[in-house]
C-alpha cells in the first residue's frame, strides 16, 4: 500500500499580501450606528490570489475563527486570541501573529464608543481595487463589502474595543 505525504506549508506572514482594515459605520437593525471593521488583502503576495486566500484562511483558523460559519461574539469569548484596541483615533487590530490598524472615522468611533464593541468581517477574498491610500467610495466598499462572495468567504467576528485607559 502506497500512501502520499500530505503537504503541510508553514504559515509565512508574507504569504498574506498587502492586508488592509477599514473602518466604516452604518445603520443598523436597531437604529443606530454599527461600527464596522473590513480586513481583506489585495492579494498581491508571491503565490498570487489563490495563495493570499489560502493563507488568510489558515490565519483565521489559527486564531480560532470560522470562515462562512457564524458570527463568533468575542463579548462572551474574553479567550478569543482576537482584539480590537481603539485609541488615539485609530483601531487595532490584533491577532497572532499580526496587527493591522487603521485610522477611524469620527462617527465610528462615536459608534463604537456607544457599543463597546465592532463588528469585524474578515474575509479571505481579495480585492485588488482597495489598496491602500487610495481613496474608497462609498458605492464601491459597498459592492465589495455586501457581496455575497465576499460575506460567504469570511470569518464574522463581534470585538469588545479595549482602549489603554481601562
Amino acid at each position: 500500500m502506497t500512501s502520499t505525504p500530505s503537504e503541510t506549508r508553514p504559515f509565512r506572514i508574507a504569504d498574506l499580501g498587502t492586508l488592509v482594515v477599514l473602518a466604516w459605520s452604518g445603520e443598523a437593525p436597531d437604529g443606530s450606528d454599527m461600527p464596522y471593521l473590513l480586513a481583506y488583502s489585495l492579494g498581491d503576495a508571491e503565490g498570487g490570489p489563490r495563495a493570499t486566500s489560502a493563507a488568510i484562511g489558515t490565519l483565521l483558523a489559527n486564531n480560532g475563527l470560522p470562515v462562512g460559519g457564524d458570527v463568533v461574539d468575542g463579548t462572551a469569548r474574553p479567550s478569543l486570541p482576537v482584539t480590537l484596541l481603539v485609541e488615539a483615533g485609530q483601531a487595532v487590530l490584533n491577532l497572532a501573529p499580526l496587527n493591522a490598524q487603521c485610522p477611524a472615522p469620527e462617527e465610528w468611533l462615536a459608534a463604537v464608543a456607544e457599543r463597546g464593541y465592532a463588528y469585524l468581517v474578515f474575509t479571505t477574498r481579495p480585492w485588488p481595487e482597495g489598496e491602500p491610500g487610495k481613496p474608497v467610495t462609498p458605492e464601491a466598499l459597498k459592492d465589495f463589502a455586501g457581496a455575497e462572495e465576499t460575506l460567504t468567504a469570511a470569518a464574522h467576528v463581534v470585538l469588545p474595543a479595549r482602549s489603554l485607559r481601562g
